[in-house]
């Protein structure tokens, strides 16, 4: 919502919009112009229409804002135009050629590196990603060239409403069960968005996309062989990777990514093949990878706390955690790293998030999260779901006891209990790695305030 906000007040249009919280980026959408609300009540519909000069205004929700909300329900008792947050972006792609990345995992990273190869290629793209962009300090910019890159959020299955002129999809695998019922589901919805891309480029590496997707064009990690684009690894190291860039089988060129992780490879991989078909020199990509940075809340260290380095991830999905720690335990094993100094330890605090998910990934979650050497939980984000019986953060701990029964667990009942264990139980050149899409990512405040 942030990003069309940024882009919209640039190109010249009234903005408003309400948020009880007042954080930075509602400071920095005021010092665009942008009038925040800190309430949400009637009253700022009533502000807004009187202070149109010129026709009523348009509201645009997210899916998160329910029927109950009181700005929503003057809204619509002023009769005024309502667009879901997918509309307004849609309209967007629409105006110009456009990438939209989507996918279960990886899509923010993966558009994150679209966007800043295009920067770097002095493309300067409009972009509208789920996350901070490194080289753009925001998740949104209007920029002056003729791209649009987006992120393309499968969470509510509205982006089937999106005609781009590329799609990329990242992997395919269950996740929001709040929407969907089942996979198939899932693999419905990505088709339809599929069929609305005027060129598709999919991860040939997943084997859901391989068994159910034909797009105009596949990548991989694993084999140069029958695929469009590949990068096969040369070197895996703690704070880089080496790799060897394929196209149709032919070798282009080798190049080095500043990211850990097989996965970041495939997300650059794909994002470097983006690029390629739009027409892009592969040496000039070149030259934009030795500055690439992932985006805001992967991997990204806050800072470092008493010797112990505190560092945010969004993983909330037992694969994304699975890469993440094990992109955290070659850091350790291989003493090489982008944090101050090498790690000896792995220290995972998780936050699991939905009750809904937590029950559907429960064992999942607990395969996972062995792979540490101490594993603190917090309680489950509710993310505005009820409870659900039997599903909490003791349960997943009984899970992974069960599997690994000499590793060391505690669980929080509280953020400010799950400070005191990270306190505890730490120690100097710890690497303490906080995942979970919810407000875990407040550690490092809770730590040093």
């Amino acid at each position: 919502m942030s990003a069309l906000a940024r882009i919209l007040v640039d190109r010249g249009h009234l903005v408003s919009g309400s948020d009880p919280r007042d954080n930075a980026t509602t400071q920095q959408l005021k010092t665009l112009g942008v009038k925040v609300f800190r309430q949400q009540d009637a009253t700022c519909i009533d502000a807004v229409t009187e202070a149109t000069a010129a026709g009523s205004p348009v509201v645009v929700i997210s899916t998160a804002i329910p029927e109950s909300n009181p700005e929503l329900q003057r809204a619509r008792q002023q009769g005024l135009q309502i667009w879901h947050r997918s509309d307004l972006l849609a309209a967007l792609i629409e105006q110009q050629p456009s990438i939209a990345v989507a996918g279960s995992h990886g899509k923010t990273t993966t558009s994150t590196l679209i966007t800043t190869l295009l920067l770097e290629a002095d493309q300067d793209p409009t972009a509208v990603i789920g996350g901070i962009v490194p080289s753009l300090g925001s998740n949104g910019h209007s920029g002056q060239g003729k791209l649009l890159v987006a992120e393309a959020d499968e969470s509510d299955g509205s982006l089937v409403k999106f005609s781009p002129s590329l799609g990329v999809i990242t992997n395919l695998e269950l996740d929001h069960t709040d929407h969907y019922a089942s996979l198939d589901e899932l693999i419905s919805t990505l088709k339809r968005f599929a069929g609305g891309c005027e060129r598709l480029l999919a991860n040939h590496d997943c084997p859901i996309l391989q068994e159910h997707f034909q797009p105009t064009a596949w990548w991989s990690n694993q084999s140069a062989e029958s695929v469009d684009f590949a990068a096969l690894p040369l070197s895996l190291e703690g704070d880089r990777c080496l790799a060897r860039f394929y196209e149709a089988g032919h070798p282009v060129g080798d190049f080095t990514l500043p990211m850990a992780g097989l996965h970041n490879l495939s997300n650059a991989t794909g994002a470097l093949a983006a690029c390629r078909m739009e027409g892009l020199p592969f040496d000039q990509l070149v030259e934009g990878l030795a500055g690439l940075k992932a985006p805001g809340r992967r991997f990204d260290l806050r800072g470092t706390w008493k010797g112990r380095h505190i560092v945010d991830d969004y993983a909330h999905h037992p694969s994304e955690v699975k890469a993440t720690l094990e992109m955290a335990r070659l850091m350790v094993s291989s003493g090489r790293s982008p944090l101050p100094t090498a790690p000896q330890r792995l220290l995972a605090v998780f936050q699991p998030h939905r009750y809904s998910r937590t029950r559907q990934f429960l064992d999942g979650f607990a395969q996972a999260l062995q792979n540490c050497d101490l594993l603190l939980l917090a309680p489950v984000y509710a993310a505005g779901e009820q409870p659900l019986h039997g599903i909490c953060s003791h349960a997943l701990a009984e899970r992974v006891r069960n599997l690994k029964p000499d590793l060391e667990i505690a669980v929080a009942e509280t953020l400010d209990e799950l400070t005191d264990l990270v306190i505890q139980h730490s120690r100097e050149e710890d690497l303490v790695l906080a995942m979970g899409a919810g407000d875990v990512n407040g550690l490092w405040s809770r730590l040093t305030s």
